[in-house]
């Protein structure tokens, strides 16, 4: 019977898992996760990560398969078995997005061993110098593209 189950999983089509991470409103989470969803379809299971209820509700409506919030659920999912994690660029910075971003996401975030696709976006303080500022639709654009380039090749 093992034999069997193992045969029959050998044909089951590969489901990627993206983690999209959010904070705040969720808006940025929530735009991914449209573009993501309208070009991928259900080849992906869309994971929605928020640092707060109201930035998961936000990705659950735009789409995402399912959703968690608060430190110890984005620490644990990023840590399973993902194959890309998805935001701005704050979500690797302890203390960002008004302190919601702790300093245990950030590390959870940066320690996986999924490929991360991060948008040069942030509240804080800090420029990146050598980007050129683009709007929001643009970059997620481009981060899909880099997406699915991604998980072609995991």
């Amino acid at each position: 019977m093992a034999f069997l189950l193992a045969t029959t999983r050998r044909h089951l089509p590969v489901v990627r898992r993206i983690c999209v991470i959010d904070g705040q409103g969720g808006g940025i989470g929530a735009t991914f996760i449209k573009y993501l969803k309208a070009d991928l379809g259900e080849t992906c299971e869309l994971i929605a990560l928020g640092t707060n209820a109201i930035a998961t509700a936000q990705m659950l409506k735009a789409g995402a398969n399912k959703g968690a919030s608060g430190e110890n659920a984005i620490c644990r999912t990023v840590a399973a078995e993902v194959d890309c994690i998805v935001g701005a660029i704050s979500i690797t910075w302890a203390n960002a997005m008004l302190g919601e971003l702790t300093p245990r996401i950030a590390e959870a975030v940066m320690s996986s061993p999924a490929y991360k696709i991060l948008l040069p976006l942030s509240q804080e303080k800090a420029d990146i110098i050598g980007l050129a500022k683009e709007p929001l639709p643009h970059l997620v654009e481009k981060a899909v593209e880099r997406i699915k380039e991604v998980i072609n090749h995991v």
